[in-house]
């Protein structure tokens, strides 16, 4: 079963990405590389609880 999940800029904890994924084949949080309108530049994004 996929389920939405939040993307959030790790430098300004901006909350900027929706997304889904499977947690049964992947229970570890995401990290992405995405560019944050906040920051203005491309940083790494972390998946949010």
């Amino acid at each position: 079963m996929r389920t939405k999940i939040m993307l959030a800029c790790t430098e300004c904890r901006q909350r900027n990405y929706n997304t889904r994924k499977d947690k049964q084949k992947h229970p570890e949080r995401l990290e992405m590389s995405k560019y944050c309108k906040f920051c203005r530049k491309h940083t790494t994004h972390r998946e949010t609880r």
